[in-house]
């Protein structure tokens, strides 16, 4: 009997192998990736999919059972996120928590943030309210883990509580960590969004898509998050399924991807005036004049990545010494000093929501760059004069 026992806490009822315990272990976090990305992040923060009242469930109450995570308080932790994206209010950026931070404790972040009463009352609205939410999901969130720790322990035996301890962190450090913290430091950058959001892209490409964070912010209503042939969006593929099988219904998608008749129903989003400008400006303008001046000077080298990207967003993220780096060497340079004048002076243009104001401001800037004899601005500037960069 004491044999059988200890035979049991040994191995489980399966007696399963590393083989077959690795496949469980990446089974059940991928299916945590995709709860988090389709159901928490793209149905209910943003409304780009419905799925199936069924599948709906199903997705909260995999995550009650395996990251005790309430859908009302995810959703408005990150509704605030996009609203302070990377300015003070963000409850998660790395530029003001530290990126140490966020990639070691960024569930702590979350937590905190969860507890704001107000926060959830100003964000936290449109989430289920049914019976099972206010009498099990929410009051009783640390159930579902307490239980997924007994099934992986009689499934597997004492190896089933280190699976399950990997699965406890896997969410925490994917998401909070790689999401919320690397994907607001270090990546590359399709548009020109205000905060700091870059895609990490092809790696994390597990996530679910979340990798591609910068294409997000500029798209946040859209159901699928990659733009460019090479980006791989796991949770796209997955909703496609999804709404072939009459399981999701897509109810958003950026402009460039409402072509397919399968989706011809769903809402065109577009990009805002102000990332859009700002985007067409670092390509066209910025991108150009700094490649000019490097090649002039035979400066390929001269400033770190980090400088450049500071050079084209207006030194987001950079510290106080890097600043001083970045204006001293921009400084020395007449042509690229005026074109990071003017693009600070148009970034404030486009934010500005009085409409009185901001034509008074649109006219003298656009003067301003008529009159500077660089041609890259003043090309830019007959585009915008005629309305072309804000409304095609």
């Amino acid at each position: 009997m004491i044999d059988r026992w200890l035979d049991f806490a040994a191995h489980g009822l399966l007696h399963a192998g590393f083989g077959t315990m690795l496949l469980y272990l990446l089974t059940m976090t991928q299916l945590t990736i995709f709860t988090v990305t389709l159901y928490l992040h793209r149905s209910q923060t943003h409304r780009s999919v419905d799925f199936h009242p069924a599948l709906a469930h199903a997705f909260r109450f995999w995550s009650w059972l395996t990251t005790s995570m309430v859908t009302r308080e995810w959703v408005a932790v990150h509704r605030k996120h996009h609203a302070h994206a990377d300015i003070e209010g963000d409850p998660h950026s790395p530029h003001i928590a530290g990126i140490h931070t966020l990639l070691w404790r960024g569930t702590e972040l979350y937590t905190q943030a969860s507890q704001d009463g107000r926060l959830l009352a100003m964000y936290g609205h449109g989430t289920p309210e049914d019976w099972i939410e206010r009498h099990l999901y929410t009051p009783h969130a640390n159930w579902g883990p307490a239980l997924l720790a007994v099934i992986s322990l009689v499934l597997f035996g004492v190896g089933g509580m280190a699976i399950w301890a990997v699965q406890m962190m896997w969410i925490p450090f994917w998401a909070a960590g790689m999401i919320n913290g690397v994907g607001h430091w270090w990546g590359y950058r399709n548009f020109e969004t205000p905060d700091r959001a870059a895609n990490v892209s092809p790696l994390g490409i597990w996530v679910g898509g979340e990798e591609l964070h910068n294409n997000h912010h500029a798209f946040p209503s859209s159901a699928k998050f990659s733009v460019r042939p090479f980006e791989i969006d796991l949770g796209w593929l997955a909703i496609r399924w999804l709404a072939a099988l009459g399981l999701a219904q897509v109810r958003c998608l950026a402009l460039m991807d409402v072509q397919p008749s399968t989706f011809r129903a769903a809402r065109a989003v577009t990009l805002a005036p102000r990332v859009k400008v700002m985007t067409v400006f670092y390509r066209q303008v910025m991108l150009p004049a700094i490649e000019v001046e490097t090649r002039q000077r035979g400066e390929s080298s001269a400033l770190s990545k980090r400088l450049r990207r500071g050079l084209v967003d207006g030194g987001l993220g950079l510290s106080a010494i890097e600043r001083d780096l970045l204006n001293a060497w921009v400084d020395a340079r007449p042509c690229l000093k005026t074109i990071c004048h003017l693009r600070s002076q148009l970034a404030a243009l486009m934010e500005t929501r009085n409409p009185e104001r901001a034509a008074e401001l649109r006219s003298r800037w656009i003067s301003a760059a008529e009159t500077s004899g660089i041609d890259v601005l003043e090309r830019f500037a007959a585009h915008l004069g005629h309305g072309v960069l804000a409304d095609g």
